[in-house]
């Protein structure tokens, strides 16, 4: 470890020796805690967008205009002035440091929405390896929809819901796939996931988790789809078998006091989807190896299979994320609870899927203690990133950062209940995709700083008067640099809401803090930066 604060004693020491194997990385974050975004710039004027986020290899900044129609791409560029006097420190920064485009330079504006679609805001995933962003739009909300076609009674549809392919470089719209009268989780990327090339979209509405992959050529292609069926020929093979059993004359029993005229066709509905007869059975096989003895294994399984049967069969998917390419992690619940806000309250279940064996490999409760076990200690492996993205292997975590290891512990010892905090826990499962910033300023091993006012999870927050500190973890006395999310006046009017959203640069010592009001107000944005 490096033993001073000078950055330039710490390059002479880079220089004399070498990190240990596997560490070079982690040594050469440490040069973050002298390169902070020391200086803020208030009052910035801005073009009126909405901000998303960075691209996780920093290249681009995400936005989209006002009314939700343009996605509009800026490239992160830097302010560059030159002083000839002796103390250019202490003198302000030139009138330009205050314009929005001395900082990001536009690089497209195109139009996503069209036929009464709204962008969604909270939505945008990226592909490192081809630099291409995945979008979406969407049509109004129709709550009281009835469930026709296999629909899924109590969930809302949605008219029209595209995913637009887009070449982040050039802004080129490459493909798109629509889902019509579907309901598809949209709010912070919860219904879909990417993982290297592949995309999972999770359909509420018909139970159905398709499995989409990103071509090089920028085109999306189907590869498989989950839930009524598992495997590509079992429609098939369904429909030639209702065939066979409606021919008369092959099945002598078939027509037996039902006419000459009678067919046997399967009422919709009459049988569970592929998905649910897998899980079904994975439980009841679980169930019949507790026990040796026959008297006990009838009672156990009268017990905890026949009597929550009908749990069971209810369960509807929540949402999905890959653990690798031939695995998914699937949650499970009620009706009520896949369209609800908070699930907290919800029961639930989890269980990882083999999408080539199609084999239902493990199932737990969300209130299981080996579950939150293997959380706790391969919390890495939930937060499954592609192998194209080098920063997204550095984000810290609780299996991976001891100062991360130890507030969570410290949280666990102050429950009052330790089953209502495995459960707090185990509800954020799956992760969200790409739901977390890869800068090196939420290092924990590197900052200290308030989780409740900020963190690298992508979310709003309340804003707060006071400064957001990061201190330094090193050295626990010294404050590196603050964050104030309101004007630099404070804030006059203390009765009105105001949320805030923070976005750092992966890299550079850049970050963007905006604070708005719930009443359409103008938004407060500021630029942290290093000097």
């Amino acid at each position: 470890m490096f033993r001073s604060n000078n950055v330039t004693a710490r390059i002479f020491e880079r220089q004399i020796s070498s990190p240990a194997p596997g560490t070079s990385v982690h040594c050469a974050r440490r040069f973050y805690e002298n390169i902070v975004p020391c200086h803020t710039i208030f009052d910035i004027e801005c073009p009126d967008i909405l901000f998303r986020k960075f691209s996780d290899d920093g290249q681009y900044l995400i936005t989209f205009s006002r009314n939700h129609q343009d996605l509009v791409v800026y490239r992160p560029t830097w302010l560059s002035y030159s002083c000839r006097e002796q103390d250019c420190p202490d003198h302000d920064l030139p009138s330009k440091a205050n314009k929005f485009e001395s900082f990001f330079t536009q690089l497209y504006s195109v139009t996503l929405a069209c036929s009464g679609e709204l962008i969604c805001k909270d939505f945008f995933l990226y592909s490192e390896k081809n630099q291409f962003g995945i979008f979406a739009s969407s049509t109004a909300q129709i709550h009281d929809a009835p469930a026709v076609g296999g629909a899924i009674q109590g969930i809302p549809s949605i008219e029209k819901i595209t995913f637009h392919l887009v070449r982040l470089e050039d802004g080129v719209i490459l493909d798109e796939r629509v889902f019509c009268n579907d309901y598809i989780n949209l709010a912070h990327s919860m219904g879909v996931f990417l993982y290297d090339d592949l995309v999972a979209i999770v359909s509420l509405r018909y139970q159905r988790i398709h499995i989409l992959q990103i071509r090089d050529s920028g085109n999306l292609v189907d590869v498989r789809s989950i839930g009524e069926y598992c495997r590509e020929d079992d429609e098939l093979f369904l429909n030639s078998s209702t065939q066979c059993m409606s021919i008369p004359g092959r099945n002598r029993n078939h027509n037996v006091g039902n006419g000459p005229d009678h067919t046997n066709q399967m009422p919709e509905g009459s049988f569970l989807s592929g998905l649910k007869q897998r899980l079904l059975s994975f439980i009841f096989r679980g169930i019949w190896n507790e026990e040796d003895d026959p008297t006990m294994r009838m009672q156990c399984l009268k017990k905890k299979f026949y009597f929550h049967f009908q749990d069971y069969a209810d369960l509807v998917i929540w949402k999905v994320q890959f653990l690798d390419r031939h695995h998914l992690l699937i949650k499970f619940g009620s009706v009520d609870g896949g369209v609800a806000r908070n699930t907290d309250n919800h029961p639930a279940f989890f269980a990882v899927y083999n999408m080539e064996t199609t084999e239902i490999i493990s199932f737990y409760q969300n209130s299981a203690d080996e579950l939150y076990t293997l959380f706790e200690l391969f919390c890495d492996h939930f937060h499954s990133s592609s192998k194209n993205s080098f920063y997204m292997n550095f984000l810290s975590t609780h299996s991976n950062n001891i100062h991360a290891l130890e507030q969570l512990r410290c949280n666990k010892n102050k429950a009052s209940s330790l089953p209502q905090f495995v459960k707090k826990m185990l509800s954020t499962l799956p992760f969200n995709c790409q739901s977390q910033s890869p800068s090196p300023y939420f290092d924990h091993s590197l900052f200290r700083y308030d989780d409740k006012l900020i963190s690298a999870t992508d979310r709003h927050r309340q804003s707060t008067d006071h400064p957001i500190k990061f201190i330094s973890r090193r050295q626990p006395n010294i404050l590196k640099f603050k964050i104030k999310p309101g004007p630099e006046s404070g804030n006059a009017d203390t009765r009105t809401k105001k949320i805030s959203s923070f976005l750092f640069h992966p890299i550079l010592p850049l970050a963007i803090s905006v604070q708005q009001t719930l009443f359409l107000q103008p938004a407060v944005m500021k630029i942290l930066k290093r000097i």
